[in-house]
C-alpha cells in the first residue's frame, strides 16, 4: 500500500517537491523516510537512500544536503543554475550535472537533473524536467539485485535512461528534418524557410553543447578513482558514454543534414535560374533578327536595295521566318528550349 500510494503520487505529478524519499534494504523498499529524518537513515548495512526532489525550494536543498553531509560549496554548487554538464568530487560525495532535453512543438526545451552519490544514499534534483524517474524506480524494485548494487548503479541506471530520453528528442527532431527536407527540395528556399532552417540548426547546435560535455564526464567517472564509485560501478558509466557519443553523432547527422538539404535547394534554384535565363537570351537571339531588319529597312533613306522592287517585301518577310526558324532549331536541338 506505502508503496501504491508513491507511485500514485508521483505519477500524478505531485506539486509537492519531495517525488520520492525511500530507504531500501538489501534492495527492497523498506519505508519511506521524512525528510527531517534523512540523516539517520545513511549509512545503514546493506541500505540506501533514494531521495527525489523536484524545484525544491533554496531552503529544502539546503536542508537535505546538510543532513547528509555535504559541504557549504557542494551545497551552493547544487542551487546554482547550470547550463552545461559537470562533475565534481567532493571527497565523501560526488556531485554529477546533467542536462535533460525535450522536443516541444518542433523546438527543444531544456531542463537539468542533478545527482549527488554519497556512501549509502543517492539524491536526484530536477528542475526544469518534464520526465520523471519513477518507471526506472519500478523497474529496479522489480530486480532487487539491481539496487544492491549501491547508489553508484543507480546514477549509471539514471543517466542511461537521461540518454534514452535523448534518443527519444533525436527521433522527434529527425522527423522535424525530414519536413524540412521535403519543404526545401519540392519547392525551393523561401525566406521564411531559410530563417527556420537556421533556426533549427541552432537549436541542434544548441544541443550537441549540452549532450557532448556528458561523454567525458562517463568517461571519467568510468577511469578516475572516486570515493563515491565502487570499482565494479565503472564500467557501467563506460557504457553510458559510449552511449552518449552515439546519440552526439546523431544530432550531428541531423545538422549536417539540413545543411546538405539547404545546399541541394540552392543547387535547383541555380538549376532553375540558369534554364530560364537561356530560355531568354534565345528568344531575345530570335527576336534580334526581325528587329534588327526591320530597323534596318526603317531608316528611311531614298537609295535603298530592293525597295522598289515588286517581290521585295514578301522576300525579305521569307528571310526573317527562314533565319528565325533555323534559330528556333539550334537552340531547341541544344536543349535552350
Amino acid at each position: 500500500m506505502l508503496k501504491e500510494t508513491t507511485e500514485a503520487r508521483e505519477a500524478a505529478g505531485q506539486g509537492g517537491e519531495v517525488v520520492a524519499s525511500i530507504a531500501y534494504v538489501n534492495g527492497r523498499r523498506a519505508r519511506e523516510v521524512p525528510i527531517d529524518e534523512v540523516g539517520a537513515h545513511i549509512r545503514q548495512p546493506d541500505g540506501m537512500l533514494w531521495i527525489g526532489l523536484r524545484n525544491p525550494r533554496p531552503e529544502l536543498l539546503a536542508q537535505v544536503t546538510s543532513q547528509l553531509g555535504a559541504c557549504t560549496k557542494n551545497q551552493e554548487e547544487m542551487l546554482e543554475p547550470h547550463k552545461r554538464p559537470k562533475i565534481i568530487d567532493y571527497g565523501n560525495m560526488v556531485l554529477i550535472v546533467a542536462i535533460t532535453v525535450e522536443v516541444e512543438g518542433d523546438r527543444p526545451a531544456f531542463g537539468e537533473t542533478q545527482f549527488l552519490i554519497g556512501d549509502g544514499f543517492l539524491v536526484t534534483v530536477r528542475r526544469g524536467a518534464t520526465a520523471g524517474h519513477s518507471p526506472l524506480r519500478e523497474r529496479l524494485e522489480a530486480s532487487p539485485d539491481l539496487l544492491k548494487r549501491g547508489s553508484d548503479y543507480v546514477a549509471s541506471e539514471l543517466l542511461d535512461w537521461l540518454v534514452d530520453r535523448y534518443v527519444a528528442a533525436a527521433g522527434k527532431f529527425e522527423a522535424v528534418v525530414e519536413g524540412a527536407e521535403q519543404k526545401l527540395l519540392i519547392r525551393g528556399a523561401k525566406d521564411a524557410d531559410i530563417r527556420r532552417l537556421y533556426r533549427q540548426r541552432r537549436d541542434l547546435l544548441r544541443v550537441h553543447t549540452v549532450v557532448s560535455p556528458l561523454a567525458e564526464i562517463c568517461r571519467r567517472l568510468a577511469r578516475v578513482e572516486m570515493s563515491s564509485v565502487d570499482e565494479l560501478a565503472r564500467p557501467y558509466f563506460g557504457e553510458v558514454a559510449d552511449r552518449v557519443l552515439r546519440v552526439d553523432e546523431l544530432f550531428n547527422s541531423l545538422r549536417e543534414a539540413l545543411a546538405f538539404a539547404f545546399e541541394a535547394s540552392l543547387m535547383i534554384g541555380q538549376s532553375a535560374q540558369n534554364d530560364i535565363t537561356r530560355k531568354l537570351a534565345s528568344w531575345a537571339a530570335i527576336l534580334a533578327v526581325p528587329t534588327a531588319i526591320a530597323g534596318i529597312y526603317g531608316m528611311n533613306f531614298e537609295f535603298m536595295p530592293e525597295l522598289k522592287t515588286h517581290w521585295g517585301y514578301p522576300v525579305t518577310l521569307g528571310v526573317i521566318a527562314a533565319a528565325c526558324s533555323f534559330l528556333y532549331w539550334r537552340f531547341r536541338k541544344s536543349g535552350w528550349l
